[in-house]
């Protein structure tokens, strides 16, 4: 079993507090319509101090935004690190990304990552490196907008066990770090998905700081500048410790998202 009711309640938790800190929407306490099935979830988020009540509506506590902003950083990290692993060529060893920006559309990169002679790895990088594979799913699902809150009827779909069975059958059927074979080979293949990383955050921050010149030329007519904030989880610099050492993981991971 891969998705347990602690990741149900996490990932239902994660989604209602994105949609209120993220995208400004208000859930009334007297829940209306579609919401009327979303009810038992804010109990449990405020009876933990997740949730309090303003006026009419839930919001969050400074509590339930510190959980949301934790698994923002791991979902970044996510994107720069571990979603390189979805497509490798386990024959040549090699990677997709590798040639991520030699493309100039969305399409033109997913026809080329599409190929079957990728594999995904992702779960079994994970496992090995003790993270919660189900969470790793759960990512990806985010990434690729499996939950659309504008939907009509998003709320039944959140409460059902649908697409939990889905990451559920997912987690049990991908390739696994023993299918691999001995474990230098899942140790090599996040070596090079770890100096792969650090390439790319590279690229992506040479590729920033000429946009950014381009603008402060722009602005100078104006007499301005727009100043680049910079995540530390954007910067080489914090990554370096996954290339040093292939086994390393973050302490962002080891923290429970919510205490239940």
């Amino acid at each position: 079993m891969y998705i347990t009711d602690i990741n149900k309640k996490n990932f239902r938790s994660i989604l209602l507090l994105d949609e209120m800190i993220s995208h400004n929407r208000q859930f009334n306490i007297v829940a209306k319509e579609d919401d009327k099935i979303l009810e038992p979830f804010f109990v449990d988020l405020m009876a933990k101090d997740y949730l309090a009540i303003s006026g009419t509506v839930y919001v969050p506590t400074q509590k339930g935004k510190e959980a949301y902003e934790l698994f923002n950083r791991r979902f970044q990290e996510y994107l720069k690190l571990y979603d390189i692993f979805s497509f490798v060529d386990l024959e040549e060893g090699s990677f997709a990304f590798s040639r991520f920006f030699d493309f100039d559309t969305d399409e033109e990169w997913e026809n080329y990552s599409s190929d079957e002679r990728f594999d995904d790895v992702r779960i079994a990088v994970a496992i090995a490196k003790k993270i919660d594979p189900a969470e790793v799913v759960f990512m990806s699902f985010i990434n690729e907008n499996r939950f659309d809150t504008t939907a009509e009827g998003w709320q039944m779909d959140l409460a059902s066990d649908a697409i939990w069975d889905e990451i559920e059958n997912i987690c049990a059927t991908a390739i696994k770090p023993e299918q691999l074979g001995t474990p230098d080979v899942i140790e090599d293949i996040m070596k090079l998905g770890a100096a792969l990383m650090l390439e790319l955050l590279q690229e992506e921050q040479k590729r920033k700081k000429e946009e950014d010149e381009d603008m402060r030329r722009d602005a100078a007519n104006g007499n301005g500048q727009q100043e680049t904030v910079v995540e530390e989880y954007e910067t080489v610099a914090y990554y370096e410790p996954y290339y040093r050492d292939p086994w390393y993981v973050s302490p962002l991971w080891l923290v429970p998202l919510f205490l239940w």
